[in-house]
């Protein structure tokens, strides 16, 4: 075991390596993620169980991300690498650092924790307030028992932070993989016996085995753990001045899906569901190609701000942007060209019947056209926090939570539980287009032409991947139409697999960067 924890904290070089274990590990995640959907689909379909089941999520979430996320991805990595750099006493000031923010961030926990275990009933009421009777005491229930995966999952995030800080990705990319073995433990041994309550005990195991998989390397990078809160910590004081904007900002990411929430409650049962099931699908472009490398390149763009080296910096923020949108545009239009075999084949089973997977096409479709505004977010926001700076897009994700959370009230009237999908969309395009701006006037060189250039090929390019998708699929629903899974599945895949040669081969005509870069990996290969 200590041999394998060791192999586990072997150091990644360079972003292109770091970006495709991340990749690699994410794709393997995603995937039993959707078979884990798949699975839920199948056994509860998009019901009472699977809306409570999502909405008992709402409440550790928030508190996961206001305390968590609010302070790690404030600016955990710059200030951790900034201390690490410093060759005096570098290792010393650095896990002191960390000992301190792990026993505040543990504390406070535990503190909220009990409180919003005691507050639940009355909390519920509010997120919910469609849910009535046995179904809200059930997502009252449910919550309770899930105010134990923030404390696994907070001690987790730190260390992944530390790992993706020290480039040793390996670890880090595996945890959520184990994540989503332990909820599908769950579903397969522990619903079957206990009833929807396993599948929260499922969510537990996960967050356990997520901690657990990054515990050893951490060790290995030389952490101790110490009893200790540092208040004059150099860190510390950093961190401390960029967490309440930063927790701001992502209070108002959660406001956005506690919002959606209470919307979906009062639409038809199984809505929530569906919007849930649509959204877990409609990230695995995002997480696989948008997160891997936002999260690979972020510790560089804190190390060129560091350092001032501001071309640097412009370099690789615009070769991440183009790379970002080489892989998620040509994905966002073959989602909404292929939602209705992706659907079928993911959540087409059991108990999930046609009119389900009707509202979750229309629901895919509409989320996949904020697909890659949501994608270069990820990237944009780190450009942000490697300035230290969290109250921009604080800001920012205020203004657009107003155009999210408006105009999925307002579409929901129109389209139901996919115009909630619709008004996801249209807040997060509106987030992106004044996070550029904004970060624009910050660096005043981001590459601009250079990335309306390559975002116009990209353009074209998917335009033609979507046209032959689409062409093949309607050729195979009008002349091989079928029922059967197998058959819907193989005929999407081709439909799909054309679309993706067709844009690289337009990608290699228009002589995208990015297709020939990708060309010549291949002919090295062979």
């Amino acid at each position: 075991m200590t041999e394998f924890f060791r192999k586990l904290s072997v150091r990644s070089s360079g972003v292109v390596f770091a970006a495709a274990i991340l990749a690699v590990a994410s794709v393997l995640s995603r995937l039993l993620g959707l078979w884990r959907d798949r699975l839920l689909a199948g056994q509860f379909g998009a019901g009472d169980t699977l809306d409570v089941y999502y909405a008992a999520f709402r409440l550790p979430d928030l508190i996961y991300n206001l305390l968590i996320m609010g302070a790690l991805s404030a600016g955990f990595i710059p200030v951790f690498v900034g201390l690490w750099n410093k060759k005096e006493e570098a290792s010393q000031s650095a896990w002191r650092f960390v000992n301190s923010i792990l026993n505040i961030l543990l504390i406070g926990l535990c503190l909220l924790g009990v409180l919003f275990f005691i507050l639940a009933p009355y909390l519920m009421e509010l997120i919910t307030p469609g849910f009535g009777g046995q179904k809200l005491a059930l997502t009252v229930l449910m919550t309770r028992l899930m105010f134990l995966s923030p404390i696994f999952l907070g001690i987790s995030a730190i260390f992944g932070s530390i790992l993706q800080s020290l480039k040793r990705f390996l670890a880090f990319s595996l945890a959520p993989i184990f994540y989503n073995l332990g909820i599908i433990f769950g579903i397969l041994f522990l619903a079957p016996r206990f009833g929807v309550l396993g599948l929260a005990y499922g969510v537990l195991l996960g967050g356990f085995l997520h901690l657990l998989i990054q515990s050893g390397p951490v060790w290995f990078s030389g952490f101790k753990y110490q009893a200790i809160i540092d208040w004059r910590n150099e860190g510390v004081l950093r961190l401390a001045k960029m967490i309440v904007p930063r927790a701001l900002t992502l209070a108002i990411s959660q406001l956005n899906f506690l919002a959606i929430t209470v919307l979906a409650s009062g639409l038809a049962v199984g809505s929530l569901a569906i919007f849930n099931l649509s959204y877990n699908i409609w990230t695995f472009p995002l997480g696989v190609f948008a997160g891997s490398l936002a999260i690979a390149v972020f510790p560089t763009l804190a190390e060129n701000v560091a350092k001032k080296d501001w071309s640097a910096f412009a370099d690789n923020f615009s070769s991440n942007f183009r790379q970002i949108a080489f892989l998620v545009l040509p994905a966002s239009v073959l989602f909404v060209v292929l939602a209705n075999p992706i659907i079928r084949v993911i959540l087409g089973t059991g108990k999930f019947g046609a009119a389900d997977v009707a509202l979750a096409v229309k629901s895919l479709i509409f989320l996949a056209l904020g697909l890659l505004a949501e994608s270069l977010i990820l990237l944009l926001t780190r450009g942000f926090f490697a300035f230290e700076d969290t109250k921009t897009p604080f800001w920012l994700g205020l203004a657009s939570s107003v155009v999210r959370i408006g105009s999925a009230w307002f579409f929901s009237f129109c389209f139901g539980v996919a115009g909630l999908a619709l008004g996801f969309s249209l807040g997060g395009i509106f987030y992106m287009v004044l996070l550029w701006f904004f970060l624009y006037k910050k660096t005043s060189n981001l590459r601009g032409a250079e990335i309306a250039l390559g975002l116009f090929k990209m353009a074209v390019a998917s335009f033609l991947a979507g046209a032959v998708s689409w062409a093949i699929w309607q050729t195979f629903l009008t002349q091989f139409s079928s029922a059967r899974i197998t058959a819907v599945f193989g005929q999407g895949l081709i439909a799909g697999l054309a679309g993706i040669m067709v844009y690289f081969l337009a990608g290699l005509a228009l002589k995208m960067p990015e297709a020939l870069a990708f060309w010549r990996r291949i002919k090295r290969i062979r």
